[in-house]
């Protein structure tokens, strides 16, 4: 996939670059990120190197994550959303999952789930998702409540869902498709009686 930028009213949201890094590695310090996420504990420069320089653009190149550096209109760093897991992409099921983080001094202000829906009507309206996927482990409240802003439907708690630090742990699970906005799926829905 060749990389592509997305804009809202109040957002740029574009693959990372290389003036990035020092934005990322910042933002990583923040200990609800290094809790909540994957990324490495402690995150150093070097980290936010790899991700933003190497990780972020085979992702693109390789159809396994497209992240964006998600910025407000002054250029500062508001987060990271992506779609990743994109093993079913092209397969009958037609599904990824977003991800997600937000710097510290950039919550509460909608940002989030505004970049979300760019991303997740991008996922719809061009790549021809058909299920959106959310996951955050249990107890990740701000997650939580950008998926439900968005129109997530919780579908319930996996046990040892996600592998954190060397511990398993529970994650609740939430989807989102095309029809939850309105809008037609390529392939029929049959839903459970």
């Amino acid at each position: 996939m060749r990389p592509v930028t997305l804009s809202t009213e109040r957002l740029l949201l574009r693959p990372f670059e290389p003036r990035d890094v020092p934005a990322v590695h910042a933002a990583c310090q923040d200990p609800d990120i290094l809790r909540w996420t994957a990324v490495p504990e402690p995150y150093e420069r070097r980290h936010a190197q790899e991700f933003v320089l190497s990780l972020a653009p085979a992702g693109w190149r390789e159809d396994t994550a497209y992240n964006f550096g998600v910025f407000d209109r002054d250029g500062e760093l508001v987060g990271s959303m992506g779609l990743v897991r994109l093993d079913r992409l092209r397969t009958p099921e037609h599904q990824a999952e977003l991800g997600y983080w937000t710097a510290k001094e950039q919550r509460r202000r909608g940002y989030t789930a505004e970049a979300g829906r760019a991303v997740a009507d991008w996922a719809f309206g061009k790549l021809g998702v058909e299920r959106l996927e959310w996951y955050a482990e249990v107890g990740n409240d701000g997650s939580r409540a950008v998926a439900l802003r968005l129109g997530f439907v919780m579908e319930g708690t996996l046990r040892a869902r996600i592998a954190h630090r060397g511990t398993l742990r529970d994650a609740w699970a939430g989807s989102l498709l095309p029809s939850d906005w309105g809008r037609p799926a390529a392939t029929p829905y049959l839903p459970a009686p």
